[in-house]
C-alpha cells in the first residue's frame, strides 16, 4: 500500500499538473520524504533550548566532536560547518547561491518559474535520481549516438529502460536535428512518453550546438509536447561555461521550462567540472515544470520526492565539500582565477584545430565537430579504436579511449598545450604501424 505522504505529494502533483505525475514512474509516484528522526530533530533544534538529545552526532564544549589531527588539517573552516551532517537537500546557502549563479550565466532563466537546486553528490547522482524518478522498464531515453557510456548502466541496466540513439551530426558538420526529431517521434508513437538526455557540452564529442541548432531543439520539443507526448527533458549541464567558439552559451534549460505542460525539464550540473573539483562531488538538480503560472506545489511535491531517494539511498551529500564551493562562490577572486582557467582549456581546444589542420593526417582520420567541453574525438579511416588505444598503450605510452570500432576520444583537458602535437603525431604514428 502506498504511504499516505505519497499519496499526499501525488495529489498535489495531479491537482496542479496532471500530465506530470503521468511522467513520473511506479518507483518516483511511491517516494516520499518521511516524517521521522529528520523532521523531528529539526524541530528540536529550533525549540530544543535546553538539551537536545536528537540527532546521532556526538558534541563537545557546545559544538562538533572532533579530532584534533583532522581539524588542523581543516584549521581555516569552522568546525561546525564541517563535521556535522549537512541538510537532505544540501546547506541552503549554497542552494541559493547557485541559483544566483545560474541566473547570472543563464539569461533564459530569468523569467521562468524553477526550483531551488537540490544539492547532489555530483552529476551521476543525478542522472540516477532522474532514473528512479521517472524511468520504468521499456521506458524510452532518446539522446545522440555519441554519448557518454555510463548512461547505459545509469538508465538501462538499474532502471531498464531502453536507449534509443540518433546519429549526432549530418554530414555537413551540424548537430543532426532532423535526426533527433525522427528519433523522438518514433518513441512517441510507441510510448506516448520520452525521456530526453541532452549533453552539452557533449561528452565525448566536445560539441555544443549553435544558438540555431538549440532554437530549433527547442522547437521540436515543444512540437512533440504539443502532439500528446509526455517529455522529461533533462540537460547535463557537467561542463558547462566551457564554450570556447560559436555556440549557445547558455543551457537550454532557461528555453525549455515552462515552455507546456507536458514536458518537464530538469537541470543537472554541479561545481564538478564547472569549478575543477572532480572530486568534491558536489552537483546539483533543479526542476522546471511546463506550466506557465505558479507551479510551486508540483517544485515542492518533486523535491520532496528527491529528498526522498536521497534519504533511501545516501542519506545527504558530504558537508566539507559544500563548505569549501560556497567558500569560493563567495571569494572576490573566483571569476578572475576561472577565466584564467577558462583560457588555458581554450587555449588547448584550438591548439587541438590548428594540429590537425596538417594535411599528413588525411589519410589517417577525421575528426568530429567540437567546440567546447573536455574532449574531442577522431573518426578512423584505416584501423580500429581499441586495436589503436592498445597499440598506444604499449608501445608509446599514450592513453586514450576508444568508444566503438572507428571513434577515438582524446582529452585535450589533461594535455599542456605545448605537449598536442607531440600528441597527435604518436597517435598518428602508432595509427600508420598499425595500417
Amino acid at each position: 500500500m502506498m504511504n499516505p505522504l505519497a499519496v499526499e505529494l501525488n495529489e498535489l502533483i495531479q491537482k496542479n499538473n496532471p500530465r506530470t505525475l503521468e511522467m513520473l514512474s511506479d518507483l518516483g509516484k511511491n517516494l516520499f520524504f518521511p516524517k521521522g528522526i529528520l523532521s523531528q530533530s529539526a524541530e528540536a533544534k529550533e525549540k530544543a533550548h535546553k538539551y537536545n538529545a536528537t540527532i546521532g552526532t556526538a558534541t563537545e564544549k557546545g559544538g562538533p566532536m572532533f579530532l584534533q589531527c583532522i581539524q588542523d588539517k581543516l584549521k581555516d573552516f569552522d568546525p561546525k560547518d564541517i563535521y556535522p551532517y549537512a541538510p537532505p537537500a544540501g546547506k541552503p546557502e549554497l542552494r541559493k547561491l547557485w541559483r544566483e549563479k545560474m541566473l547570472r550565466e543563464n539569461p533564459s532563466q530569468q523569467d521562468k518559474v524553477f526550483g531551488m537546486p537540490v544539492v547532489t553528490n555530483a552529476l551521476t547522482h543525478g542522472l540516477s535520481i532522474v532514473a528512479d524518478l521517472f524511468m520504468d522498464a521499456g521506458d524510452q531515453v532518446v539522446m545522440p549516438d555519441m554519448m557518454w557510456g555510463n548512461y547505459n548502466l545509469t538508465f538501462a541496466t538499474r532502471r531498464g529502460a531502453v536507449v534509443k540513439k540518433f546519429t549526432t551530426f549530418t554530414s555537413a558538420g551540424g548537430f543532426n536535428v532532423d535526426a533527433f526529431k525522427a528519433c523522438l517521434k518514433q518513441t512517441a508513437a510507441e510510448k506516448g512518453k520520452a525521456i530526453v538526455l541532452l549533453n552539452f557540452p557533449n561528452n565525448p564529442s566536445g560539441y555544443t550546438p549553435t544558438v540555431a541548432e538549440g532554437d530549433a531543439l527547442v522547437a521540436t520539443l515543444k512540437e512533440v509536447a504539443e502532439e500528446g507526448c509526455n517529455l522529461v527533458v533533462v540537460t547535463d549541464d557537467a561542463y558547462f561555461g566551457l564554450f570556447y567558439e560559436d555556440s549557445l552559451k547558455e543551457s537550454l534549460f532557461g528555453k525549455l521550462a515552462n515552455q507546456h505542460p507536458r514536458l518537464l525539464s530538469v537541470k543537472l550540473d554541479g561545481a564538478t567540472k564547472e569549478e575543477f573539483v572532480w572530486g568534491f562531488r558536489v552537483g546539483f538538480i533543479t526542476f522546471a515544470d511546463g506550466m506557465t503560472g505558479d507551479s510551486k506545489e508540483v517544485l515542492t511535491a518533486l523535491e520532496k520526492k528527491t529528498l526522498g531517494i536521497i534519504r533511501a539511498t545516501i542519506s545527504n551529500c558530504p558537508h566539507p565539500s559544500q563548505t569549501f564551493v560556497i567558500d569560493a562562490l563567495r571569494s572576490p577572486d573566483f571569476d578572475q582565477q576561472k577565466q584564467e582557467k577558462f583560457e588555458v582549456m581554450q587555449g588547448r581546444a584550438l591548439k587541438v584545430k590548428d594540429v590537425l589542420a596538417d594535411a599528413k593526417y588525411a589519410d589517417s582520420w577525421n575528426y568530429y565537430p567540437f567546440n567546447s567541453g573536455y574532449f574531442m574525438c577522431l573518426e578512423l579511416k584505416r584501423v580500429d579504436a581499441e586495436k589503436l588505444r592498445v597499440h598506444l598503450l604499449d608501445k608509446y605510452g599514450v592513453g586514450t579511449i576508444s568508444i566503438n570500432s572507428k571513434d577515438l576520444r582524446i582529452a585535450f583537458s589533461c594535455i599542456e598545450e605545448e605537449d598536442i602535437q607531440e600528441l597527435f603525431d604518436l597517435i598518428h604514428q602508432a595509427e600508420q604501424d598499425l595500417a
